[in-house]
């Protein structure tokens, strides 16, 4: 028989609420791990006294006591496992598991026993529920009746509040069977009653969480927060664990209660309780105890008089009243020196601390993370600048952390402690390649890399290229054509009708008015062929050879038909799916047949691009000479219009005012017929270059209007 027998997806029932974790069983005794808390509860099997197997809501249910009263309640077992159970109770505990099964008769009526801190209401020899008296926290009485309070479960949708009992009046003489029910229940429960002195009182504490100033009294079973506002009783049973931790400025420290269930105001949930102390302060302390008494509960970790830090003195008292370890930060140093990162979570910024099994974050809200329960962590890009980064935490159970808003310096340090800590990095290559990554994006002082920023660049440098391949020389006539004091002119010259207006606006004299509309000309001249260019460069050749097809592609064209006949009306998606399969499972001899083939289309491609390239380079010179060809027509063609126009001008100055005014609006339709034939002429070899330029009619028009 094994030694061990472990089962998962256990659920504990504590305080009426179900929590979920793993249990195992081995010769020493029974252990649980809660998955939610990390608690773990261990009972040795020297203090196992019984073990009933009883069906329940989720399955089947296992409950332990124990000699000294305790009752451990497990759910979520199998039928099936009942006999595996048994079998290791006796071998190894020495105990029969018991099979009782519920009552469920409905009656309301019965006999109440007490066994340990167990209350049963039974009917017969079956018991129809159990109470917890730790559950208890009040207990009334009244004529013939007993009244239950119990502790608000802050995990469960629905918490039990109250029970009544009613006790019938018996006969017997001098013993009140309503008060005897009472102190049954009184001497188990877990009732806070704050009676005696506290054994020390600490006053005007600071407190971040719930926020304000407290006195705090320590007392034997719990410490008591007393506020202005509120007050909190806290059941030392109820602290899961205590947290040390610096300030990154050196001269305050928190300290971190960690609370299980939570206290509460309201609606509100407090699970962890956090101090804030300064360095400087100091405290002497006398404990409401003689010395004899401290000696004996303390056994040397308490002193009577005691005299120091005020943070060490509250850290000191309740290390000793609560008996549990106080954690602290472990080796980890930050850039600054500090054992904490400067960090944002939620919109607060707060202080994360990395310690030895997990992580915290003070203050608001407060979060702890154990090692075991995380997934992975993921570092990422801050958001709003490259000066920080996100460090991204997800648990087994699924909820996310992210920590934003970290200096980036803090990268390496941060890096290094997960990675000794081993714990899975999601977007972890080799981590030098990480760092060197890293220290790329840390070095810049810019935003962020911007793929398509970068990719814009690359297109503006292509098109930069294809300008000055297209000027052609005429660099300074280009640098020239944009002047801002000119937009009016260039807007009037986009609209026809009002070319003449916007030549007509000045009365100076005519060599101006000339150089106006060759600069115009080039605006429009030097943007649209760019673009022309650009599209024609990205256009693919239809005369271009095809590129080869790989030995799959290969395959897939000839035997898609029968894929298609094998498996009548399979989509796209399917067949596609089908043929990499069948391609996987081909064998090596098969492929190599398809890989010759492919191999021969490589070679034709080649030889076709060969031919392809030196034809098209004798067309492109071809078409160059052309194209120098047309452009000295066309300066040629201009040179006349200029002539032209500049007598037209001379000849329109010695017209009357009235004349310049009315002949200021004409349309195109009375250009006379010279001029609108060399417009023609000269717009019909500007489309045939493909180059965009102000048409001569245009300008001959406008010239005429003067």
């Amino acid at each position: 028989m094994a030694d061990t027998l472990e089962f998962n997806e256990i659920y504990q029932e504590v305080k009426g609420s179900m929590n979920d974790g793993r249990l195992r069983l081995s010769r020493q005794g029974v252990i649980f791990k809660n998955s939610k808390t990390g608690k773990v509860d261990n009972i040795q099997a020297s203090e196992l006294a019984e073990g009933v197997w009883r069906r329940v809501a989720l399955g089947h249910g296992l409950k332990l006591l124990t000699k000294n009263g305790h009752v451990y309640k497990y759910d979520g077992f199998r039928e099936s496992e009942f006999d595996k159970l048994s079998d290791f109770f006796k071998a190894h505990y020495r105990l029969e598991l018991a099979e009782k099964d519920l009552c469920v008769k409905g009656w309301n009526w019965g006999t109440v026993r007490f066994g340990g801190q167990l209350l049963s209401f039974d009917i017969g020899e079956q018991p129809v529920f159990e109470i917890p008296l730790s559950n208890v926290s009040q207990c009334t009485t009244g004529k013939n009746e007993v009244t239950l309070e119990f502790h608000q479960n802050d995990d469960a949708e629905v918490s039990l509040m109250e029970v009544r009992f009613y006790v019938p009046p018996t006969q017997e003489d001098g013993v009140d069977p309503v008060e005897a029910f009472a102190q049954n229940v009184l001497s188990k429960a877990d009732v806070i009653q704050a009676t005696g002195d506290a054994i020390c009182i600490f006053r005007e504490l600071q407190c971040l969480t719930p926020r304000g100033r407290y006195d705090i009294r320590i007392y034997p079973t719990f410490l008591h927060l007393h506020g202005k506002t509120f007050d909190y009783k806290i059941p030392y049973t109820t602290v899961l664990r205590l947290f040390l931790l610096p300030h990154k400025d050196q001269r305050q420290m928190f300290f971190v209660i960690s609370l299980d269930p939570p206290i509460k105001q309201g609606q509100t949930r407090y699970h962890f309780l956090i101090l804030l102390f300064s360095k400087d302060e100091d405290i002497s302390l006398t404990l409401n105890m003689n010395e004899e008494e401290v000696e004996k509960r303390f056994e040397g970790r308490l002193t009577k008089n005691m005299s120091g830090s005020l943070y060490e003195m509250v850290s000191r008292v309740m290390k000793a009243l609560v008996n549990r370890k106080i954690t602290v930060p472990g080796n980890f140093q930050g850039h600054s020196g500090a054992q904490c990162i400067t960090c944002s979570y939620k919109a607060s910024s707060g202080l994360l601390y990395p310690l030895e099994r997990g992580f915290i974050y003070v203050h608001k809200p407060p979060v702890h993370i154990r090692f075991d329960e995380i997934s992975f962590v993921n570092f990422a890009r801050g958001t709003t600048t490259t000066r920080s980064f996100d460090f991204e935490i997800e648990t087994k159970q699924g909820t996310q952390y992210t920590f934003s808003s970290i200096e980036r310096e803090e990268y390496g340090k941060l890096f290094d402690f997960v990675n000794a800590k081993k714990l899975n990095i999601k977007n972890r290559g080799l981590k030098e390649g990480m760092k060197q990554s890293y220290d790329e994006y840390a070095d810049s002082d810019e935003d962020q890399h911007d793929a398509y920023l970068e990719r814009m660049k690359e297109e503006g440098k292509i098109r930069e290229e294809n300008a000055n391949d297209s000027s052609d020389g005429s660099g300074e006539e280009t640098d020239e054509s944009f002047n801002p004091g000119e937009e009016d002119d260039d807007v009037a010259e986009e609209f026809d009708s009002n070319a003449s207006a916007s030549s007509s606006s000045g009365d100076g004299d005519s060599d101006r008015d000339e150089k106006k509309p060759a600069k115009k000309a080039k605006v429009v001249k030097d943007r649209k062929p760019r673009k022309k260019q650009l599209e024609s460069k990205k256009g693919k050749d239809p005369n271009a050879p095809k590129r080869p097809m790989s030995a799959y592609m290969l395959w897939l064209n000839a035997s898609r038909e029968k894929i298609k006949s094998e498996h009548p009306g399979i989509s796209i998606t399917d067949l596609s799916k089908k043929a990499g399969e069948l391609w996987k499972a081909m064998s090596k001899e098969r492929k190599e047949e398809w890989d010759r083939k492919a191999e021969d289309a490589r070679r034709d491609y080649e030889k076709a691009m060969k031919e392809y390239s030196v034809g098209s380079k004798s067309e492109s010179s071809k078409a160059e000479r052309s194209k120098k060809k047309k452009k000295k027509q066309e300066k040629q063609t201009k040179g006349k219009a200029e002539k032209k126009g500049a007598a037209s001008k001379s000849s329109s100055s010695s017209k009357s005012p009235a004349k310049s005014l009315s002949e200021s609006f004409k349309s195109k339709e009375f250009v006379s017929s010279d001029e609108s034939s060399s417009g023609e002429s000269k717009k019909e070899d500007s489309e045939e270059e493909g180059v965009a330029s102000l048409p001569p009619s245009s300008e001959d028009s406008a010239s005429g209007s003067d």
